[in-house]
């Protein structure tokens, strides 16, 4: 007789306590369309408590997977729970935006419980194709933009999770032993994982950063004619907003030391991305 798989617990989220207002990128703000934005923040929902489930220490990796292909199934029609899932699920049909930009993120945290290192650059843009462009393809398929938008797109939603990425180092590898740095780069470097563990970058880490942040601004330079190719003008708004944070963040993680402390925008970073979107709106 096969043995039966254990039921799954009564709550399956493990929140972590992060919301949209945690993020370092506007979240369906008031650029986005009213009528648009219940279902942008259905969507981060979703994202949300499927990464807070693959970035959860206290949690076996099989565990995690469970967990992620119960919120997959949740995406079925007739399912009942998650309810976050069964929400999205509802919102998407409303939409008509196809599901795979949820699904996409689903295979890209369950990468996330077991594969904990990088080969190479090409080998972490693989992981952002099913972490990182389903965000910016849900938000373009949402507001009916043509497959022209899709490239700039992928490129600047890469972009934004290697900056992410930068921006945790420590804890990543700290609390998870997970780490988004391409190891040929390290091992060229003189480096190994546990350059991590210290309290501030030694230069062959930061000859490391350095080279992913020019990973990131050559990506920030494919996605610059985004917001022009955008038809949705308050869409187009938003995303000049988080190109100009992104530029900012970029240059600032250049300047600060991600192991000394979080490097985050500044309020003067903040004010120049709602500038750059207050602008953009205003265009004809």
């Amino acid at each position: 007789m096969a043995a039966q798989s254990e039921p799954l617990p009564e709550t399956i989220e493990t929140p972590s306590g992060k919301g949209a207002g945690d993020e370092n990128f506007p979240v369906g703000s008031w650029l986005i369309a009213k009528h648009l934005r219940p279902h942008v923040m259905r969507y981060y929902a979703f994202a949300r408590a499927a990464d807070d489930i693959a970035d959860n220490p206290g949690i076996s990796p099989e565990e995690k997977i469970r967990r992620l292909d119960a919120f997959e199934a949740g995406l079925a029609p007739g399912a009942t729970e998650p309810v976050t899932a069964t929400r999205l699920r509802d919102s998407l049909t409303e939409t008509g935006v196809p599901d795979d930009c949820a699904r996409n993120l689903l295979i890209a945290f369950r990468q996330d419980t077991t594969k904990l290192r990088y080969a190479d650059w090409a080998e972490l843009m693989g992981y952002c194709a099913n972490s990182a462009h389903p965000v910016g393809r849900y938000l373009l398929h949402l507001h009916g933009e043509g497959q022209g938008t899709h490239v700039p797109s992928d490129a600047l939603c890469a972009a934004l999770q290697v900056l992410n990425h930068l921006q945790d180092l420590g804890d990543d590898r700290r609390e998870l032993d997970r780490v988004y740095l391409p190891a040929d780069w390290m091992a060229e470097s003189g480096i190994d994982v546990t350059a991590l563990d210290a309290d501030f970058s030694y230069p062959g880490l930061r000859k490391v950063i350095d080279r992913c942040l020019g990973g990131c601004d050559h990506l920030l330079d494919i996605a610059e004619p985004l917001a022009d190719r955008t038809r949705d003008r308050r869409l187009a708004a938003e995303i000049a907003v988080i190109q100009r944070l992104a530029r900012r963040l970029s240059a600032r993680l250049r300047r600060e030391d991600p192991l000394m402390r979080r490097v985050k925008h500044s309020w003067l970073d903040l004010a120049a991305g709602a500038f750059a979107g207050v602008v953009r709106l205003l265009r004809p």
